[in-house]
């Protein structure tokens, strides 16, 4: 078990192999910011316990409180065939992940005066004007006007009636739009503006492509294309120095081997999806809902800088008002469609689910707390209450149905001390 202050020496010497990706955010032990080291230790033993077991291969946890580092620590391999051990600075898909951080990106357009988030969005992308939706009447599937137009909150929440078309009326529709073949998000934002939508705008929250609407929408406003705008506007100022939509050459030997669960009998086995070579090389779809590659330390920072209310190390990404409003409910009284946020006492605001009431999720939490994960199993929680950063990475996909996240968090509440 590697203890904090060990690690923190390794933390030393790896800023200097790899660059300033970890002395940005201090550490402390974690008795001076209310964390107990003996309840910290359960998480270390725990899921090196589930790599034992081949649950996974490996893994990383990061807790930071009151601005401080005070659990970091690695599990297992980077790649378990190979025995090449974990790495502080391994490089994870963070696949939906990526949808927090294109919402910032958003907000930064947004506090520039470019538009209002009530805006509809056919504003500054025409196709999405004059949209069909698909309703079920007897045995078939009739197109309606839409009566409401997509607003761009409504992309921000996923209350635009855009999917993921796995489902619902609209299904034969995305399967004819092909639109994973996209060469670029202009032809992907014009594909998918063909397609009825599922639901009346702003009438039910449902997953889908709405995060990458809206990577279109910065390319249309900041007149970069969406990597360069996320690199000048928030990685560099934020020292993001591994998050990008794919992996260099120079760093392949970091990028964490892909996993999936194993049929039968339990463990993991090493992946065929073409995730497991494509992000080696730089798409031309830049996919704000799902395309980023990070390590936990460069989200640990973007996470920070949401907590901080917008800034972190003089950089003032967003100002403060707008970080409260990403994190509000902006759901009332919409229903939600789908498992993601179906539980009671959940909301969402603008890209994130919020934990609006303990009592009614029985997890150990706290009311305002605003997470999301990615779909191979990464998962980051912000808590302001606990003025709180946890970031949990693994790379297994398909996730479903493993909780080893929610376990970290759990483990990661109880060493809560005062």
């Amino acid at each position: 078990m590697i203890k904090l202050r060990v690690l923190i020496v390794l933390f030393v010497a790896s800023v200097s192999c790899f660059g300033a990706f970890a002395e940005e955010i201090p550490t402390a032990h974690p008795g001076s910011v209310g964390l107990s080291s003996d309840r910290l230790d359960r998480i270390t033993k725990a899921m090196n316990d589930h790599v034992e077991a081949g649950n996974i291969a490996g893994g990383t946890g990061l807790i930071a409180r009151h601005g401080k580092i005070a659990y970091f620590e690695t599990y297992g391999f980077q790649d378990r065939e190979s025995e090449i051990p974990m790495s502080p600075d391994t490089i994870f898909r963070i696949y939906s992940m990526s949808k927090a951080i294109t919402g910032v990106a958003v907000m930064v357009l947004h506090e520039e005066g470019h538009f209002f988030l009530t805006d509809p969005v056919s504003k500054y992308l025409p196709e999405y004007a004059d949209m069909k939706v698909a309703v079920k009447t007897g045995e078939d599937v009739e197109l309606v006007d839409a009566e409401h137009a997509i607003t761009i909150r409504d992309l921000l929440r996923h209350t635009s009636g855009i999917t993921y078309g796995s489902r619902g009326n609209t299904s034969p529709h995305y399967r004819q739009a092909n639109l994973r073949d996209s060469q670029d998000l202009e032809a992907f934002s014009k594909k998918l503006g063909t397609v009825p939508l599922e639901s009346e705008p702003g009438s039910a929250w449902e997953y889908g492509f709405s995060i990458d609407v809206l990577g279109r929408l910065v390319e249309v406003i900041s007149g970069m294309t969406f990597d360069v705008f996320l690199e000048k506007r928030i990685f560099k100022p934020l020292k993001m120095v591994d998050s990008a939509f794919h992996v260099p050459a120079d760093k392949h030997k970091r990028l964490a081997t892909l996993y999936s669960p194993n049929a039968e009998g339990g463990g993991i086995t090493v992946a065929t999806s073409r995730a497991q070579d494509s992000y080696k090389h730089k798409p031309a779809f830049f996919s704000g809902g799902g395309g980023l590659v990070s390590t936990t330390m460069d989200y640990a920072r973007f996470c920070q800088m949401l907590l901080n209310d917008g800034a972190l190390d003089g950089e003032q990404i967003l100002g403060k008002k707008s970080v409260e409003l990403m994190r509000a409910n902006h759901l009332g009284d919409i229903p939600k469609k789908g498992r993601l946020i179906a539980q009671d006492g959940i909301g969402f605001g603008l890209t994130f689910a919020v934990t609006l009431d303990p009592g009614q999720t029985g997890a150990l939490d706290s009311a305002g707390v605003y997470r999301w994960g990615g779909a191979a199993g990464t998962r980051f929680w912000i808590d302001p209450a606990e003025d709180m950063v946890c970031v949990f990475m693994v790379n297994i996909l398909p996730y479903r149905d493993l909780n080893y996240g929610d376990e970290f968090k759990l483990l990661a509440y109880q060493a809560i001390i005062e």
